[in-house]
């Protein structure tokens, strides 16, 4: 299927082609006739299906023929979601996908003073992009009124339980007018989720493209054995393979995010922290220097990622096995995105095994063990006793993981060519 089959308006259509794309997502392909029938959407897909354009597509096209000569007075859509990264990453998405249309947007987060946030509202938005913090303090400050919202948009409801939202969402939807076209969308779907999808959805359509805690297909990954002292070596010796073009570090902490930083620069690798501490000048110069190739490594803790979209990412790396297994799904899906492939590599020491043998429960997945590497885990023999029954492990030989050139080429054609797929 292409987007040409979806009923979709001339001017959208126009600018997808100027993005490179005309072929949907799967999600995208299921979600944009749902939402263009003004039904509600429960969308299950993990994180690099493409589900921002699956709701950004629809909701230009509903905005623009239902109020194409609007003075962008009231806001219409509201599109509610975890972090500053992903909201700015959203704004985005609405500016290339509406770059032919008379719809206003904005977007607004904490961490920034209000100033110019204020005055993007007050000469009026069609579509608003928030984080929960900042937009209550704004409603409380009396800048924004939701009584005109004919669209609700939830977006990584998850993260939003994950990092302490839910309550202020729940505050939020109060505001909301009762009649409403109402997304959710999250990657996982514990049992809060769900309450909370059956509270504000109303008959909604169901939208699944992959099941629920599932890592990306096309994304090789593979588990290094190492103890905690060494890893700072076995990263320095992983990064000398050239083959890693860049690379996203993970760590559990922000202090840990800066440490790897200095370790990597006294081996002479280019590399940037981003997590909460930093300001959102710096997180968003560390991500611009990243994707603009000015620095090779990107260091970063799970909240400041949720949101990084990078094309063609070839490798992530667990330097820290994360304590919630559904959070390496969401690691390892920072690649591997819109049909790119990529790499995942995954550095458990001894403390971390527990983290390591829930992740493979979670996933259900072989993840190759890499052998014979310079820094071995002194208790490695112990690793296939310890983890979970009924899960098999392949081990590989010493060979560091490399991203396989022509599919790097392959991907980018599909970015940039006529088969492309928008985010």
């Amino acid at each position: 299927m292409t987007f040409n089959e979806l009923n979709l308006i001339a001017p959208i259509l126009k600018a997808l082609e100027t993005e490179g794309y005309s072929q949907p997502t799967p999600i995208q392909e299921q979600s944009i006739p749902i939402v263009l029938s003004r039904k509600d959407l429960l969308g299950c897909a993990q994180t690099g299906t493409g589900k921002t354009a699956a709701f950004a597509i629809p909701i230009l096209q509903i905005l623009h023929e239902e109020h194409a000569e609007r003075t962008h007075k009231n806001i219409k859509t509201l599109i509610l979601t975890p972090t500053r990264e992903l909201a700015i990453q959203i704004g985005e998405s609405f500016a290339a996908y509406g770059r032919n249309l008379r719809i206003r947007h904005t977007v607004i987060f904490g961490g920034v003073t209000q100033g110019s946030q204020v005055q993007a509202l007050q000469r009026g938005v069609d579509v608003l992009i928030a984080t929960p913090g900042r937009l209550l303090d704004l409603m409380n400050q009396g800048y924004i009124n939701l009584k005109d919202i004919s669209i609700f948009v939830l977006d990584e409801a998850d993260r939003m339980l994950d990092m302490g939202f839910i309550h202020d969402v729940k505050r939020v939807v109060s505001k909301l007018p009762l009649k409403r076209q109402t997304l959710f969308f999250s990657a996982t779907m514990p049992p809060e989720i769900q309450k909370l999808a059956n509270t504000i959805l109303v008959k909604p359509e169901m939208v699944a493209v992959t099941p629920p805690a599932t890592t990306a297909e096309l994304v090789e990954q593979s588990v290094y054995f190492v103890d905690k002292k060494d890893k700072r070596q076995l990263l320095a010796h992983v990064l000398t393979n050239p083959a890693i073009k860049t690379a996203l570090v993970f760590t559990r902490t922000k202090h840990g995010a800066d440490k790897v930083v200095k370790d990597l620069h006294k081996v002479d690798v280019s590399a940037e922290a981003i997590h909460g501490n930093k300001s959102q000048n710096a997180r968003q110069r560390a991500l611009s220097n990243f994707k603009e190739g000015k620095i090779r490594v990107l260091v970063a803790t799970d909240i400041a990622a949720r949101g990084i979209d990078v094309d063609l990412l070839s490798h992530v790396i667990n330097y820290e096995i994360p304590e919630v297994p559904e959070t390496y799904v969401h690691r390892i899906g920072r690649t591997g995105r819109a049909g790119a492939s990529g790499i995942a590599m995954s550095f458990c020491d001894d403390e971390e095994m527990q983290d390591w043998r829930n992740i493979l429960k979670l996933i259900g997945q072989k993840i190759p063990v890499v052998e014979g590497h310079p820094y071995p885990m002194a208790a490695a023999g112990q690793v296939q006793i310890n983890l979970p029954k009924n899960k098999e492990v392949v081990r590989r030989p010493n060979a560091i993981s490399g991203f396989n050139s022509s599919n790097a080429n392959n991907s980018r054609r599909r970015f940039s060519g006529g088969s492309g797929k928008a985010r």
